[in-house]
């Protein structure tokens, strides 16, 4: 099938260059000259393992191409995919005015044959019908200008005819083209049997699991629902997984009160089906780009039509408090911490990313500084990359054994498969006071004492 993503951000990209690899025809469009220009060059804009390699088998394949042109775009495109962000305003309502500029630009490009727009990016609750109308005062406005300037053409186009489906996306950063190729299940919103067919083609060879890694499995389930409910799905998703992060940190703070080892209680709760043991891991809390935007977005639509969900608040309270608990356990260590020297293993909100925003690293950075602490930080990406844009009062090392040299205290923040196998023998001879923090519960606490580290964990005893 023929097929155009408006958008190449971290969803946007991945979706295009998924639905190459399974054998569409895809054309990228984004507004950003340079990042077309990378992206046609072979090289991906975003770090995420495994993209660049299908991307560029993509490339060479003729399946994928990237361009400016959203009129060439939507002309290619018998499925169209709106992937733009919707980043949270401070008021924690999403902002959409990304999503309107580009459904007002598909209804002025839209002249003849069925055409499927598909609401990729995280919108709010009802966007459905609005991404609709917005087509349609785009046809109007398209319309509008040829009559306004004497073409004749205006009388003479043909009618539009599309549908508007939701279709969320579920991707984890650092598993994104596992969890496209793998799904658990693909959700769409959709009243008109007409779209809902030719999404069901779209997809057909990841519901027949031809691409996953595991063939033998059932067929992918491909839940359908009215546009409201496809659109609730994606927020309920991220909300109740936040709240169950949130859950666990709020037991694992009553474990270090009480002397119990929360890692011991979470496998115990995990292994109840109801249950499940996944997001059962204590430590500082989430951040990134979707669960706290999503949270607040969800918040926010509730507080529109007069309900208060406080369950939801309270998880985004119980995670706010959570980043300090670090700082918290230095302060029962180190007593004070003004002229101290602090090390941050890790930056990134989770590892296999180089994405940082709301990542708990930033708060830890923020309430260190403030109470007098030199805070160093490495993290493998980072230090690779390069990347600077957004750390301050932060000084990032280049590898381990830097950032240990002259701490008086380690902090895990990012559990990176790296950190598992570092020298901290070594790493400890080079620090002050051989302290570790683990924020995530991620290492072998007996290894690091053996070490000679003093290890504190979260909800554990040390």
């Amino acid at each position: 099938m023929q097929v155009c993503v408006i958008g190449t951000g971290y969803v946007g990209l991945v979706t295009g260059v998924c639905l190459a690899h399974i054998g569409h025809h895809v054309i990228c469009v984004d507004n950003n000259e340079a990042k077309v220009a990378l992206m046609q060059s072979g090289q991906s804009p975003i770090f995420e393992p495994g993209l660049s390699e299908l991307m560029q088998d993509a490339i060479q394949s003729g399946k994928i191409e990237f361009t400016t042109d959203l009129g060439a775009g939507v002309n290619h495109g018998e499925v169209l995919f709106i992937a733009v962000g919707t980043p949270p305003l401070p008021t924690g309502e999403s902002d959409t005015r990304y999503v309107e500029a580009v459904a007002r630009g598909i209804g002025a490009h839209l002249n003849g044959g069925y055409k499927v727009i598909v609401n990729k990016s995280t919108v709010p609750i009802g966007s459905g019908d609005w991404v609709r109308m917005l087509v349609l005062d785009g046809v109007a406005e398209r319309q509008q200008t040829l009559v306004s300037s004497g073409n004749s053409a205006a009388t003479t186009e043909m009618p539009v005819d599309f549908d508007v489906v939701s279709n969320p996306e579920f991707l984890r950063e650092g598993c994104a083209i596992f969890d496209t190729l793998n799904p658990d299940r693909i959700v769409l919103g959709s009243n008109s049997q007409r779209a809902l067919s030719m999404m069901r083609d779209l997809y057909a060879p990841i519901v027949s699991r031809e691409f996953a890694e595991n063939k033998l499995l059932p067929t992918v389930p491909v839940v359908v629902t009215d546009l409201s409910s496809a659109e609730m799905v994606k927020y309920a998703s991220n909300a109740f997984l936040a709240t169950k992060i949130s859950f666990i940190n709020e037991i694992a703070n009553i474990c270090d009160r009480v002397g119990a080892d929360v890692t011991q209680v979470a496998k115990g709760i995990g292994l109840d089906s109801r249950i499940g043991a996944k997001f059962l891991q204590a430590g500082i809390g989430w951040g990134g780009s979707c669960f706290p935007k999503d949270v607040s977005a969800l918040i926010h639509t509730a507080e529109d039509y007069g309900y208060e969900a406080q369950l939801l608040k309270s998880a985004v309270s119980v995670n706010q408090r959570q980043r300090m608990i670090a700082v918290e356990k230095l302060q029962q260590v180190l007593k004070i911490l003004k002229g101290k020297t602090i090390g941050l293993l890790g930056l990134t909100f989770k590892p296999d990313t180089d994405d940082l925003r709301d990542a708990p690293s930033l708060d830890l950075i923020e309430q260190l500084h403030r109470l007098g602490a030199r805070v160093k930080a490495y993290d493998p990406l980072v230090a690779q990359s390069g990347m600077r844009h957004g750390l301050s009062n932060v000084q990032v090392e280049t590898d381990p054994e830097r950032l240990a040299d002259g701490c008086d205290a380690l902090v895990l923040v990012t559990d990176w498969k790296q950190f598992l196998t570092l020298d901290y023998g070594k790493m400890a001879k080079l620090m002050n006071q051989p302290l570790l923090i683990d924020g995530r519960n991620f290492l072998n606490q007996t290894a690091l004492e053996a070490a000679g580290f003093r290890y504190l964990g979260i909800g554990r005893q040390g």
